[in-house]
């Protein structure tokens, strides 16, 4: 009913066009993103739970809860426009006015967003001729080159597509996103775009957005802080000529596709976690509520400890229950049961099978599964997490150097 698009990116919906430039914020490489649409969209989003915001996050989410229709997203990145005060709020507007007169449209039909260095002050004669150079640029084919401008300490270009065969005809999801560092489950953890060529009312687009984060980008964690900037956005401009709508046969297999693809999403960040070296699913079973098992998933996948163990290959399954433990969670140990993929490490009434060869060469491998059975209901949740190594520490200690 949908499948990945090989090479694909936000421009893979009809009537997106996107560029990526060097403006001069960063030394060398792009940094400067654009995503237009010919037509106007209906936009949705979320944005990060910290209270200390960015300029370009209050902003946009100004614009999508006034439900404007927009055409265009701005994204810079090496700065992040945060903690920067009034200052800050207006070099923002001025981003944001002089992409609008570039394209001949009005402000707030211009998302805005930013990522990179807290408490700097925006170079904004270099965004300026940058968004000229960013307008000129738009093309069909830009999609990489937009994928590219938003990346701070990635390693990976992010970008993705889907083709989704609906009863009504063919609509497209695309998508770009970035995170490596600062990624924590407290929504969105990360920049993320995604485009699509589906006509969506505002609620259901909104909705279907916020219930695909919350199984997706809200269930990953690389170091548990939560960024100042985080935001993902769903644009839609209907181009395809095709409907969907709460009572569309449609409407479940494109809200599988777009969970799907925000889990891809959100996956590609955990795996690219700065200085990661594993990408490792946490599923956890049978507790005795959902709310306990996002507890608990969400307590090992922010567990320190246990990510150094995953980054040391180290079948330490006393880290992982006592984090199971101390997440808040209804939990008796004696029911508790983990295994490392299809291997039991530990069983009922602290029942050890744990055998260190095999366990060792699971917890080796680039990605693995941890499963902890809690025993006292039928609660589920996946998250996903990735290793912590001394390539974290080193590239957080001279990020702005």
């Amino acid at each position: 009913m949908y499948q990945f698009i090989e090479n694909g990116s936000v421009t893979v919906p009809k009537g997106f066009k996107a560029s990526g430039v060097f403006c001069g914020i960063k030394k060398k490489k792009k940094d400067l993103a654009l995503i237009y649409s010919d037509t106007p969209c209906i936009a949705a989003g979320t944005f990060t739970l910290n209270k200390v915001k960015a300029a370009p996050i209050l902003i946009t989410r100004d614009i999508i809860e006034k439900n404007q229709k927009v055409k265009a997203v701005l994204i810079n990145s090496g700065n992040a426009n945060a903690c920067t005060g009034d200052p800050g709020h207006k070099d923002a507007l001025l981003m944001q006015k002089w992409c609008a007169e570039s394209l001949h449209i009005l402000p707030e039909e211009v998302l805005i967003g930013s990522t990179g260095v807290i408490g700097q002050k925006l170079p904004i004669e270099k965004l300026f001729s940058g968004i000229n150079h960013a307008v000129e640029n738009l093309s069909h084919h830009g999609g990489m080159d937009a994928a590219k401008a938003i990346m701070t300490t990635d390693t990976k270009i992010k970008s993705f597509a889907v083709c989704i065969q609906l009863n009504g005809g063919i609509v497209t999801l695309g998508a770009i996103c970035k995170g490596s560092g600062m990624i924590a489950p407290n929504m969105a953890t990360m920049l993320g775009f995604i485009t699509t060529d589906a006509d969506i009312e505002k609620s259901l687009l909104q909705k279907i957005l916020l219930e695909a984060v919350d199984i997706s980008f809200n269930k990953i964690s690389v170091d548990g802080e939560s960024s100042t900037n985080d935001m993902v956005l769903l644009l839609a401009n209907g181009q395809s000529g095709i409907s969907i709508n709460e009572s569309s046969d449609d409407l479940i297999i494109f809200v599988e596709a777009l969970n799907t693809l925000c889990k891809e999403m959100a996956k590609s960040i955990v795996s690219d976690g700065e200085g990661a070296t594993k990408l490792v699913t946490i599923s956890v079973k049978n507790a005795k509520s959902k709310n306990d098992a996002d507890l608990i998933g969400k307590s090992i996948a922010n567990s320190s400890l246990v990510k150094t163990a995953i980054y040391g290959a180290d079948a330490n399954w006393g880290r992982i229950l006592s984090a199971a433990g101390h997440s808040g969670a209804e939990i008796d140990p004696t029911k508790v049961s983990i295994s490392f993929n299809e291997l039991p490490v530990l069983l009922p009434n602290f029942n050890l099978t744990l055998d260190e060869n095999s366990a060792h060469k699971i917890l080796s491998l680039p990605e693995y599964v941890i499963n902890v059975d809690i025993g006292l209901g039928s609660g589920e949740a996946t998250w996903w997490t990735c290793d912590l190594t001394e390539d974290y520490i080193k590239i957080n200690s001279d990020y702005r150097s």
